[in-house]
């Protein structure tokens, strides 16, 4: 794995806020932000909710454009990238959400491979390429199973499953353990810390003051959009 890819920048992005119609705020916007991230690291990103967390996030996959600065992954500049190129990014970036995003008439196993069918896998490499995600993550025994014939945590390690058939350099995980009970939160931290251990790149984030603290890995907190504070071996401490 090229460590090269493993590595993001973020230069004085800025990416506005935008609002419902009752002027509750729908996106909250992230106001020059700087960050650099080596390759390996464990790194979790968090604040309290409207500090512009997911915001961040989805700049590091190309969900949002910044409107000022760069976002540099692996040395490639993305804060103008082109729709066609939106695809070959997420392969070199896996996306884990809170909600999991699982087709629900697809088993565990069509979940996995339907990233590898929509890249023009072939199937006889696609059938070798998804038993072997599903071990790692611990549901082997489950590839025949629909999305609602599982528990929350083991839908949240599908969705990891089908994040990680690409091999990504970087994971991003937002709020991966927002909808999950104490213990299959701890087994989905658990396994990102296994996927790091890996030489994947983690982005984590979170308001779980409890998981951050447990992790002891780099913390960046975002106040307002900014970063308040980035501290190696950090804590997150409620102001």
């Amino acid at each position: 794995m090229c460590a090269h890819w493993r590595k993001l920048r973020v230069r004085e992005a800025r990416a506005a806020s935008s609002w419902h119609a009752s002027g509750a705020p729908d996106i909250v916007g992230v106001r020059g932000i700087n960050l650099h991230v080596e390759p390996g690291e464990f790194i979790s990103i968090v604040g309290q909710s409207g500090t512009g967390k997911s915001t961040l996030a989805k700049l590091l996959f190309a969900e949002e454009r910044p409107s000022k600065g760069q976002i540099v992954i692996g040395g490639w500049d993305i804060s103008n990238i082109r729709p066609r190129e939106v695809p070959l990014l997420r392969r070199q970036i896996g996306v884990v959400f809170q909600d999991f995003k699982l087709l629900q008439k697809k088993t565990v196993f069509e979940n996995t491979a339907f990233a590898l069918e929509v890249a023009g896998v072939r199937p006889s490499r696609i059938r070798e390429i998804v038993p072997q995600v599903l071990r790692i993550v611990g549901l082997d025994d489950k590839l025949h199973r629909y999305p609602l014939q599982l528990s929350g945590g083991e839908r949240q390690r599908a969705a990891i499953a089908r994040s990680l058939v690409h091999r990504p350099k970087i994971l991003v995980a937002d709020e991966p353990t927002g909808n999950l009970d104490a213990i299959n939160a701890r087994e989905i931290i658990d396994l990102l810390k296994k996927i790091n251990s890996f030489g994947t790149t983690v982005v984590l984030v979170t308001h779980n003051r409890e998981i951050v603290n447990g992790l002891r890995q780099r913390v960046v907190m975002l106040s307002n959009g900014e970063v308040a504070s980035d501290v190696e071996h950090g804590r997150y401490k409620l102001a």
